[in-house]
């Protein structure tokens, strides 16, 4: 490593706002690189990449005081926190949006009476200790995955592990049989675990 970046990065592990700030400059490029690589066909729609690297700016200048840097690459950190605001992007886009306003559960936010929601209790099913690092990642995973899936499979879904209702009752909501809905249960998980699985 270069002698002046390994002085900029000491800055930066010294609390530097300014240092950070120039250390964001200088791997801008990188740094939208992956924020595109993450971003799905659906929310590219919505939103582009120098706005999330924007708020990616703007969260990691709040938090520089809190991070310990000495032991983390700066970089990795700063890709975390663009996949943090990827998330939020996800949720304020399509969390909200309701299909049908009276049984509707947007996938990245708690339901009315507060139970969890879909995607978090997917990842909680999934996630190991020894994998709670990537818990964010994974979150953007599955909601990305989540979208590809179809209006019928996303509501038996929710059904089924939110509401806790019985696939005979998810296939009289849906108009299908018990047989039909057991299929597209478990092959919805099997897609979403699959994506998971390929998590290191």
């Amino acid at each position: 490593m270069e002698p002046e970046s390994e002085h900029l990065l000491d800055r930066v592990r010294n609390k530097d706002p300014e240092a950070l700030a120039e250390f964001i400059e200088k791997n801008r490029a990188r740094l939208t690189a992956f924020i595109e690589r993450q971003l799905s066909d659906t929310l590219r729609r919505k939103v582009e990449a120098d706005d999330i690297l924007q708020e990616t700016t703007v969260y990691a200048m709040r938090g520089l005081n809190e991070i310990d840097l000495n032991q983390r690459n700066l970089f990795s950190w700063l890709c975390q926190v663009a996949e943090r605001r990827i998330i939020d992007a996800y949720r304020r886009f399509f969390g909200a949006q309701k299909r049908n306003a009276a049984r509707e559960v947007p996938l990245g936010t708690p339901s009315r009476d507060a139970k969890p929601s879909l995607i978090e209790l997917l990842i909680n099913s999934t996630t190991t200790p020894s994998q709670a690092f990537s818990r964010n990642a994974r979150e953007l995973k599955l909601i990305t995955a989540m979208n590809t899936l179809s209006e019928d499979q996303q509501e038996a879904l929710r059904m089924r592990y939110v509401d806790g209702l019985p696939s005979k009752e998810i296939a009289k909501r849906l108009g299908k049989t018990d047989g039909s809905v057991r299929v597209m249960l478990t092959r919805s998980l099997k897609r979403l675990q699959s994506l998971l699985a390929d998590e290191v």
